[in-house]
């Protein structure tokens, strides 16, 4: 049978060609300032503080820096636009590549200025990070707006081709857009696409029908999902056939929000077993995620320590009483705590509650909130719309009831509500942010901040938190979802 040539998105070329120019731009500015700083710009300043041509050295650095980026893969498409692995690339290629400098410095006795080294890496880190991040941005609004994206095909049953495209159309930002469905095998009404308004291209189990299917959707990838309807000789023969094509294979196994770190592949017989590790924040990882709790939230402490001062003052001269307001809380494992906030509401608003609650019929609904709450005092609308209510939280993260980034902390009365899925949240401490915060705060349905805090609670890392916080400031600059 005949090989229609498949035209490939040029988006793809022209996004690695833009990343190469700003990694190049990036390096040549860290070496050479750092040469400048180290050194001065005349031949006088070096001559007298080396036993190596520094010129020679820079000018192979910044050569061999430029090459690890894409040895490492860091401008490969299917790292571009969303998630952590185009950062880690990035920073790995780099701490490789300084690595082997000061290897070789010892191997051969070099005596390598460690103030030049010392200024160029944090320098051209920060930079290739801040580049591929305003790259990303840009390839974030282009994907939004249907642009630079993969053309994906979806292979499988008919639920879980529906789950797939679900899922990749609530994360645009990765560039997968679902543009038709096979269903091998189908023989029942499949609905659930065509609400989603996805064509389904066929049905045959045929290789050699489905093959045409692909070539004629002209796509850029090939996703099978779970339940596919294929012999796993098909499956292997689809591969090479994809692969000659340059068309991309994805398999997207019947997993739902479970993260990189959990997922390791084992090779058994020819066949990639997946092995899935049981989430557990203890040991070294409970003792990393304290300390940075307590370095963060202290050094914050320190730094607004006059907002403090000036936010208190506001609170107690615009409405009298007290200037912080104490809640019992629901934290690890179902302890209580009295969880910190600046006073938004009037006194004695609790009091309140209960018939507010009733007055709108949510009395009996989890994450519940009262629309244009009254008791909010004008003050305390400012306070919530910045967050700023909640800096007093950072004293509760001092004290260890509470994290810089977990679950929403919440009422006894919510908990109660919870079914067996959601009491899983009670796993990690509670957050002054989290993945509910970054993804719309009090926007979200109960049923997706579940599922954000669940995601969270499984898949903890870190560098997780860190990335959360940077979004929390975005978040909360924007006052998305505040209340």
């Amino acid at each position: 049978m005949g090989q229609p040539k498949v035209i490939k998105a040029s988006w793809r070329r022209k996004y690695a060609s833009r990343l190469k120019f700003i990694d190049a731009g990036i390096i040549v500015w860290a070496v050479t300032g750092a040469y400048a700083v180290r050194f001065g710009l005349t031949d006088d300043g070096v001559a007298g503080a080396r036993d190596v041509d520094y010129t020679t050295l820079s000018v192979i650095l910044v050569v061999a820096w430029w090459l690890m980026l894409d040895f490492w893969g860091s401008r490969e498409p299917r790292v571009l636009g969303s998630g952590s692995e185009e950062y880690k690339r990035v920073l790995s290629s780099t701490l490789w590549l300084f690595g082997l400098v000061a290897i070789v410095s010892y191997a051969l006795r070099i005596d390598t200025a460690r103030g030049f080294v010392g200024l160029a890496f944090p320098a051209g880190v920060l930079g290739l990070l801040a580049g591929r991040w305003l790259v990303r941005q840009h390839l974030s609004i282009e994907r939004r707006h249907g642009k630079s994206s993969s053309r994906v095909l979806i292979i499988g049953g008919p639920y879980s081709a529906a789950h797939l495209v679900t899922s990749l159309r609530s994360a645009p930002n990765a560039g997968y857009v679902p543009v038709a469905a096979h269903l091998p095998g189908a023989t029942q009404p499949v609905s659930s696409l065509e609400r989603l308004g996805v064509p389904i291209a066929g049905v045959s189990k045929d290789f050699n029908s489905i093959l045409d299917t692909i070539l004629r959707a002209n796509v850029d990838a090939v996703a099978i999902s779970a339940g596919v309807n294929l012999h796993p000789q098909d499956l292997r023969r689809l591969g090479w056939e994809l692969a000659a094509r340059d068309i991309g294979m994805i398999l997207a196994p019947a997993l739902t929000d479970v993260a990189g770190p959990r997922i390791h592949t084992q090779p058994v017989a020819g066949l990639p077993l997946i092995h899935v590790s049981t989430p557990k924040l203890t040991g070294g990882k409970k003792v990393a995620k304290r300390a940075f709790d307590v370095a963060v939230a202290g050094l914050l402490v320190a730094l607004l320590s006059p907002v403090f001062l000036i936010l208190a003052l506001l609170v107690r001269v615009t409405d009298p009483g007290p200037v912080f307001y104490r809640q019992e809380r629901i934290g690890l494992r179902g302890t209580t705590f009295s969880m910190l906030k600046f006073r938004s509401m009037k006194v004695n608003a609790d009091a309140e509650l209960q018939a507010l609650l009733a007055a709108q019929g949510s009395s009996d609904t989890p994450l519940f909130k009262i629309e244009n709450d009254p008791r909010i005092t004008p003050l305390g609308r400012v306070l919530r719309k910045y967050s700023l209510d909640e800096l007093p939280q950072l004293l509760n993260v001092l004290g260890g009831s509470m994290s810089l980034v977990g679950p929403r902390p919440q009422r006894e009365g919510e908990v109660a509500l919870y079914d067996d899925a959601a009491h899983r949240r009670l796993y990690v401490s509670p957050g002054m942010s989290g993945l509910w915060q970054v993804s719309g705060r009090s926007n979200l349905t109960w049923e997706e901040s579940i599922r954000l805090d669940l995601y969270y609670v499984e898949n903890w890392s870190l560098m997780g938190d860190i990335i959360i916080l940077f979004k929390t400031f975005k978040a909360v600059f924007k006052s998305t979802g505040a209340v």
